[in-house]
């Protein structure tokens, strides 16, 4: 799952002619789904907008989020991003989301926002749509989420080092007792040889 987030004065949706979503200052997200994306994902990148701090503030530091600037967000489906350019002129789209379960994780995505309340406006999913972008700065930010296997990885690495060491100590300590370990084999060994 991955997003291209621009930071906007203003931005609109049009299909048909008529605008279905616009706002004012805030992003225009557009948002594409992969194979085997999850709601988990959906979940960590809508957070991670939502505390984005690429807004300026009175020093012109970027140092503001979308609640502190009051903003809301403009949420585009994109399957585009998901087109592999690496081999020939047509872009290989293999790689994107089922559409139906695509358009389930962008309903999902954008119902996220309620917790952070954030104003949220969207496009249509699979229309032909006509989108206006005032880019702020310009300011724009690809953001892909972190695979779920991947953090479900890392985390049970995490949860066998059950007495809160650090990496380095963990090492030590698995090394220690793997060295008590062959010493009580030894001295077994040992004591059956004596005995």
């Amino acid at each position: 799952m991955k997003v291209v987030i621009q930071r906007v004065l203003k931005s609109s949706v049009s299909v048909g002619g008529n605008i279905v979503g616009q706002i004012d200052k805030g992003f225009n997200v557009l948002f594409g789904v992969g194979q085997n994306d999850t709601e988990q994902q959906a979940d960590w990148l809508a957070e991670k907008i939502a505390h984005l701090r690429v807004f300026e503030d009175e020093n012109g530091k970027m140092n503001l989020s979308l609640s502190d600037v009051g903003g809301s967000v403009l949420i585009i489906s994109q399957f585009t991003l998901y087109g592999d350019c690496e081999k020939g002129r047509r872009p290989s789209f293999t790689n994107a989301g089922d559409p139906k379960r695509a358009n389930e994780l962008y309903q999902y995505f954008s119902k996220q926002f309620e917790k952070y309340n954030i104003p949220v406006q969207n496009g249509i999913f699979q229309a032909d749509m006509k989108v206006e972008i005032l880019n702020d700065g310009p300011v724009t930010f690809i953001i892909e989420a972190p695979n779920p296997k991947e953090k479900k990885d890392i985390k049970s690495e995490k949860k066998e080092n059950h007495l809160g060491l650090s990496e380095k100590e963990w090492e030590k300590f698995q090394a220690e007792a793997q060295m008590v370990k062959r010493n009580i084999a030894l001295r077994k060994k040992q004591e059956k040889k004596n005995g």
